[in-house]
């Protein structure tokens, strides 16, 4: 069975959706993008995942919160944060939900990247 190369994206900043779709397609990857956690939620059709791109901060609710509930319902699947309101405690929110990566906007693609090829390779 191949490995998925699917990753699902949510930020509520369409032009940071769309950049973050075009860089995944670049690097090989396909993406499912989303503008809000409950369009997630409601989408569904985790199997094919690779990982998660989540904003902190998204229109209809906390990116953190969006994990706990996917969690609560079985879906395991690698998250990356991405915020462009960084501080201590949201970190550290962040860090104990059990991400594989905590990025401040602006990332570079190297930054975004590298965990999702690490994650493709298993070494996550």
């Amino acid at each position: 069975m191949s490995t998925p190369k699917i990753v699902f994206v949510v930020d509520d900043n369409p032009s940071m959706l769309r950049g973050i779709g075009r860089l995944l397609r670049e690097y090989g990857f396909a993406s499912r993008l989303f503008e809000t956690g409950t369009a997630l939620l409601s989408d569904g059709g985790f199997d094919g995942a690779l990982c998660l791109i989540l904003d902190i901060n998204l229109s209809d609710g906390s990116g953190i919160e969006l994990r706990h509930r996917l969690a609560d319902q079985g879906i395991q699947v690698p998250v990356i944060y991405i915020t462009g309101n960084d501080n201590p405690a949201t970190r550290m929110a962040a860090m104990a939900s059990g991400c594989v990566a905590y990025l401040t906007k602006p990332f570079t693609a190297t930054s975004l990247m590298q965990p999702i090829e690490q994650l493709l390779a298993g070494a996550v």
